[in-house]
């Protein structure tokens, strides 16, 4: 797994049972519980809606998801769900690591 893949993944494992939303690269955007990441970044949410349920009904029925971390064009959280500290000392490592 390459650096900057796992620093991700394991930022995204910080967010566990946090509310995020996931917008696809078919302009899908999904907001729901993060319950589990893996090292692909594929996303687990539970309790999903989208955002526009008019150009999506199939979704309405829908109450979790799987999505594979290939589709993924953009997460968003609330910013106070973001560890900055631990992300910086991460990227720090990452960075450290990198000119060895």
């Amino acid at each position: 797994m390459l650096l900057a893949q796992q620093l991700m993944f394991s930022f995204f494992k910080t967010l566990t049972d946090q509310v995020i939303t996931v917008e696809l690269k078919n302009d899908l955007s999904i907001t729901g519980t993060l319950k589990s990441v893996d090292q692909f970044l594929n996303i687990r949410l539970d309790g999903i809606s989208v955002e526009d349920p008019e150009r999506h009904p199939h979704m309405l029925a829908v109450k979790n998801c799987f999505i594979r971390g290939s589709v993924v064009r953009y997460v968003r959280m609330q910013a106070r769900n973001v560890d900055t500290t631990l992300l910086e000392d991460a990227t720090r490592r990452e960075a450290k690591e990198g000119k060895k």
